[in-house]
């Protein structure tokens, strides 16, 4: 089993990759944030992604909805502090393959991920209850799923292009700075613009930069 971990705690994802790794799972890939995270796991295709829910740059929900926008179709699973009813139901309702918390006994943590790898969707046994209520229909006045990040469908170097566009960087620039054409340039930020549904490469900056998208620290 190859897992991508995505938490913003570093001491949180060094213990819980030792903690995989004396279990035999393998850990090919680690993320602070959501939107590294979202790019590393379109790029290492990992057997189950562990997302933690609350994270700068991108959420958990908003990789797990942005990621299943742009096909990824491989186990997604939750893991958080959160045992709140509407974040339950909202991971679930964007295609989450499970739903754990932090404090959870390792050993359970880890036979969680094997029934998730064996096509289960399983949920703490904290939240049964909520899950059930939603089953049943209680849950239907609940907020409707969140929006999906524009930028979950852009391409890692339309996302890259994106950030260049953000610092002011011509086409000429970009491009010799990525050692591709003008004209590749060009089709990229056509791209960009038509999945971000803006009219000009300002707007797509200005979106770029009032979402913080781009923050590096």
């Amino acid at each position: 089993m190859r897992v991508l971990l995505v938490d913003d705690h570093t001491l949180f994802r060094s213990g819980l990759e030792t903690l995989l790794d004396r279990h035999e799972i393998e850990v090919i890939g680690t993320a602070g944030n959501g939107r590294e995270g979202f790019l590393m796991a379109r790029e290492l295709q990992p057997d189950v992604v562990l997302l933690d829910m609350r994270m700068p740059e991108m959420s958990g929900l908003e990789v797990l909805s942005g990621l299943r926008a742009v096909g990824f179709r491989n186990p997604i699973v939750m893991l958080t502090t959160s045992n709140e009813e509407q974040d339950l139901v909202d991971t679930l309702r964007n295609g989450a393959s499970g739903y754990l918390l932090k404090d959870m006994e390792p050993s359970e943590l880890v036979h969680a991920l094997r029934e998730i790898m064996l096509g289960k969707t399983i949920v703490a046994p904290e939240l049964t209850g909520v899950l059930a209520r939603v089953i049943q229909g209680e849950g239907e006045d609940l907020e409707p799923p969140k929006e999906i990040s524009p930028f979950a469908e852009l391409t890692p170097r339309e996302l890259e292009i994106l950030c260049l566009l953000a610092e002011g960087q011509s086409n000429k620039v970009i491009a010799r700075n990525l050692g591709i054409t003008d004209g590749t340039v060009k089709l990229h930020v056509k791209a960009i613009l038509r999945k971000l549904d803006v009219h000009s490469r300002v707007e797509a900056a200005v979106m770029a930069v009032e979402q913080n998208f781009c923050h590096k620290e």
